[in-house]
Order: C-alpha cells, then sequence, then structure tokens
C-alpha cells in the first residue's frame, strides 16, 4: 500500500517521472537500473511497492514511435522512393533509439501519475441489501 506522508512541497509528477525521481519528494532515484525500479525512495523512505506500470509505458511508446517511423517513411518513399534496404538502414536505427530513449521517461511518469492519483486495483462491492447472498 502507498505511503501517504506528505511531503513538505507536492512534486510534479510530470517533472519527477521525467527525471526519473520519487514522486514523494522528487529528490531519491526512482530506477536502480535501466527500467528496474528500486524498493525505496533513498531520500524520503517511500516503498516502491505501490508501483505496477505494466503494460502501459510500452504501449504508449509502440503508438508514439510508430506514427513517427511509419509517417516518415511513407513521406521519404512517396517522395523519392529509395531501395529497400535504404529504408531498413533508415528506419530500424531510428525505431530502436525512439523507442528505448522514451521508455524509460514514459514509465516514470505514469508511475507517479499513479502515486499522485493513489491508484489502485479495482474492486467490485459486494452487494447488499435482502437480495445478497
Amino acid at each position: 500500500m502507498m505511503d501517504n506522508r506528505p511531503s513538505s512541497a507536492p512534486v510534479s509528477p510530470f517533472a519527477a517521472g521525467l527525471k526519473g525521481r520519487c514522486p514523494r519528494c522528487g529528490e531519491g532515484s526512482l530506477f536502480k537500473g535501466f527500467l528496474d525500479t528500486a524498493p525505496a525512495c533513498t531520500s524520503c523512505g517511500l516503498d516502491y511497492k505501490f508501483i505496477d506500470a505494466g503494460d502501459g509505458p510500452a504501449v504508449f511508446v509502440i503508438m508514439i514511435v510508430g506514427f513517427i517511423v511509419v509517417g516518415l517513411a511513407l513521406y521519404v518513399e512517396v517522395t523519392w522512393q529509395p531501395p529497400l534496404w535504404l529504408h531498413a538502414v533508415l528506419w530500424l536505427p531510428l525505431t530502436l533509439v525512439l523507442g528505448l530513449g522514451l521508455l524509460r521517461p514514459f514509465k516514470g511518469v505514469l508511475i507517479a501519475l499513479q502515486y499522485s492519483n493513489k491508484a489502485e486495483q479495482g474492486q467490485l462491492d459486494r452487494p447488499s441489501g435482502p437480495d445478497a447472498p
């Protein structure tokens, strides 16, 4: 469960996420590796057990990178009609660089938004009343 101790000043989830910082204090590191989250904040001690970004960051990155690369590839094809090997040389590295470059910031922002909005797993209410089992 999230630790909801008040911080001294509210931290922007976008600023903290893009920098890979703690969503509560904005100081400690959110990541211990490229995409692995740290167990807790080294500055304020926030336990990162609440983190569940799932596939959300990857989906956003795939959609954004796909839009950019496919749009540019179509433009280049219609304008200059280069050979297929040149398309591979141009678009495969660009796809890798954009995909890997955007994945960590997007994951950081989604985690920070999850913390600031107190997002948790959904739960169904049990029915109540005389007809309830």
